[in-house]
């Protein structure tokens, strides 16, 4: 049984100019071979993979992400999500790698009607994986190879943004 447990509700969710404010992250980590010598020439993507999390209800892959509450930051709503979503720990790179503007596909009629969502995401660097989190009956983890068409995973209104921003990690990461 998970000693933490999820937050739900809306009671505390911040709002700015009629979006609901979101935080996420792209969970990821470097494949090491035990059997390949560390080389520089090596394609650093090939090595790269994101953790994505099943969707309740849906068949759809996704990035831990959830409702940005007043009594947080940003970037603890984003390490927030990713235990509880993904249960994973790690190293939170501060700077996002990107915002974008959407429509929650578990949008209620008030969301519709403030005008949808504005999420921030971050990369996180997993350093622990845990065997039990908040969302573990809910969610399946799974990683993807960066090198996989990663939109295939996501819905649409955020797939290229999905993949745009894991490029993007692999760069700045």
């Amino acid at each position: 049984m998970s000693v933490l447990s999820s937050r739900t509700g809306r009671d505390r969710q911040r709002y700015d100019n009629n979006f609901r404010l979101v935080s996420g992250c792209i969970p990821y980590r470097l494949i090491k071979a035990d059997d390949i010598e560390e080389d520089s020439s090596v394609d650093f993507v090939n090595k790269l993979e994101v953790l994505m999390v099943s969707s309740p209800n849906r068949h759809d892959l996704v990035f831990p992400k959830g409702g940005w509450e007043d009594d947080e930051t940003v970037l603890e709503a984003a390490s927030r999500e990713a235990i509880e979503e993904a249960g994973v720990k790690g190293i939170l790179r501060e700077v996002p790698l990107g915002v974008w503007e959407f429509r929650s596909k578990s949008s209620t009629v008030e969301d519709e009607c403030l005008g949808g969502c504005k999420g921030y995401m971050f990369a996180l660097e997993v350093t622990e994986e845990l065997e039990d989190w908040p969302e573990r009956k809910n969610r399946e983890r799974r990683w993807v190879k960066v090198k996989t068409q990663m939109c295939s995973y996501s819905y649409k209104e955020v797939q290229c943004f999905n993949f745009e921003i894991t490029r993007k990690c692999v760069v700045e990461c």
